[in-house]
């Protein structure tokens, strides 16, 4: 006799549902007359597409963030990546916190996986010092940036603050600067130093992750002190700036001037942390500079952040990895730790399952709407990274390619692995099978 499993909510699946459920609900919003400037209703292909760029904090568009929606439309989309960036589930649960309700052991353990928190111990104190500190750093950067938007665009310049602050925390990419011309994100500030410098900042903090905020906050500059994933992020973050802003600076950029010619170099490098504005028409790109954007956008921030991508720890841990196998070490090592095993298979298998969707979505697209290649690519990194920076092509892409997009943006912002632990079930068993070693490389 056959005995049915029942459906068991663990917390995979509660934070697949989630986003999903939000992603459904705010396509069904954004369809209605009222979200669109021109009071007509929106295709459900479209408003699909940029609820779940929203949600998913991508920034890849199919309109015109500032000419083709309401304001009451951008207030949606804003709100959308306010719940995005600090993880549907984190929401929820702090709602229900501030109405009252008592939070059991189950939330708070949906509560450490959607937030990565390290313990499940003083969860919901971790989790009011990431709000607390995501709101104050968002309202921050907003006031910092009203000196500037104020006054070029008068009054409402509060409003583009505000946005640009949460979405540049939040690693979205969604602007509102289209009056300045369509679809043009912040290339008209591409010499200006503060706004340069305050949406660098607000990207970083926010792609960092919230257990660093924490280790920051406690040890301050006594780095010695912070746990190694922090560390690891830290270096990692920094080598991962660096090394693309020395690339344009050197291959890009030289009709600049020196000014200009620094800030292009830094703000292109610190954007594929996942942010998605740009500064700079990629269309005058060389496509060497845009191969390395395709790989450092598909790497994107650090756990438990703002940020998407595999991760800047995952990459990290393959390549400590490559090194012990290079010094025919035993373990992993790095500063003095060793990395579980259990860490490096699953490093292994992300790197795998980001570089296959990325290549198959790229060709998928290519193939249906007959594009390059190269610029399929740079999409489909953009969307499974969600990074929200594009070649140009995105208003042009079919439903089919679109519907790609949409898929790769999901998966990107709650995680492969959590769509497989979400669908798989558990085989764990005491049993090992006869060890057998194979050649390889």
């Amino acid at each position: 006799m056959r005995t049915t499993r029942k459906f068991k909510l663990t917390s995979s699946r509660i934070i697949i549902l989630g986003f999903a459920g939000v992603i459904l609900l705010a396509t069904f919003i954004l369809m209605l007359p009222v979200s669109s400037s021109s009071g007509d209703w929106t295709p459900f292909i479209n408003a699909a597409f940029t609820a779940t760029s929203a949600t998913c904090v991508t920034g890849l568009v199919t309109y015109d963030t500032a000419t083709y929606w309401s304001a009451f439309g951008q207030a949606v989309i804003l709100l959308l990546i306010q719940i995005g960036g600090m993880g549907v589930v984190t929401v929820a649960v702090s709602l229900s916190r501030i109405s009252g309700k008592r939070i059991g052991l189950l939330g708070r353990s949906f509560m450490q996986d959607s937030i990565s928190a390290p313990r499940l111990g003083g969860i919901m104190k971790f989790t009011r010092f990431v709000l607390i500190t995501a709101l104050s750093i968002e309202l921050a950067g907003a006031l910092a940036l009203m000196p500037v938007f104020c006054g070029k665009f008068g009054f409402k310049g509060i409003w583009y603050s505000l946005f640009h602050a949460i979405s540049a925390f939040c690693n979205a990419g969604f602007d509102v600067m289209g009056k300045t011309g369509e679809f043009s994100s912040l290339t008209s500030f591409v010499g200006n130093v503060a706004v340069n410098t305050v949406i660098m900042l607000l990207i970083i903090i926010g792609g960092i992750g919230f257990a660093t905020w924490k280790d920051v906050k406690e040890h301050g500059v006594k780095i010695r002190k912070y746990s190694l994933q922090s560390r690891i992020i830290l270096l990692f973050t920094a080598i991962f700036i660096i090394i693309p802003a020395l690339f344009f600076y050197f291959a890009e950029f030289s009709g600049f001037a020196a000014k200009d010619r620094v800030l292009a170099s830094l703000f292109q490098s610190v954007t594929l942390r996942t942010a998605g504005f740009n500064t700079v028409d990629f269309s005058r790109l060389s496509g060497a500079s845009l191969m390395l954007m395709i790989v450092f956008m598909l790497i994107g921030g650090a756990p438990g952040s703002t940020a998407g991508g595999m991760k800047v720890t995952t990459v990290a841990v393959m390549l400590f990895s490559c090194f012990s196998v290079f010094s025919r070490k035993q373990d992993v090592q790095v500063i003095n730790r060793r990395i579980d095993d259990d860490n490096v298979k699953t490093a292994a298998a992300v790197l795998m399952m980001y570089v296959t969707l990325f290549l198959a979505g790229g060709i998928t697209i290519s193939l249906v709407d007959g594009l390059p290649l190269q610029k399929c690519l740079f999409e489909t990194a953009s969307a499974i990274g969600t990074v929200g920076l594009s070649t140009g092509i995105t208003t042009s892409l079919s439903s089919i390619s679109k519907t790609v997009i949409i898929l790769l943006m999901y998966i990107g912002r709650v995680g492969g692995l959590t769509v497989i632990f979400a669908a798989a079930r558990s085989s764990l068993t005491g049993a090992k099978l006869p060890l057998e070693k194979i050649t390889v490389g």
